[in-house]
């Protein structure tokens, strides 16, 4: 990925603003980072697929179909340095 340097605005009060997220397109992203980036949420999310075992592979598969199909995007939040996988609205 990258890299960008951000910049917040200091108030009066020297609070510091909340920079809005920004988004990543998969373009930028090597395919062992995206991958990586979708084993993460996938573990860190635990989501229950019903009474049938679904792997990690077929997870991963159907996540990154969902990305590439533009229904989830990924976004980077600069002020908890996080990344998320979001549903597009």
């Amino acid at each position: 990925m990258s890299k960008a340097i951000y910049t917040a605005t200091m108030n009066t009060e020297n609070d510091v603003q909340e920079l809005p997220p920004i988004e990543i397109l998969t373009e930028q992203l090597e395919e062992e980072t995206l991958t990586n980036l979708i084993h993460e949420f996938i573990l860190r999310e635990g989501t229950d697929y019903g009474a049938q075992e679904v792997t990690l592979d077929t997870k991963v598969n159907q996540v990154r179909r969902q990305i590439d199909k533009k229904e989830v995007q990924i976004f980077f939040d600069p002020n908890s340095e996080t990344v998320n996988l979001v549903r597009k609205r």
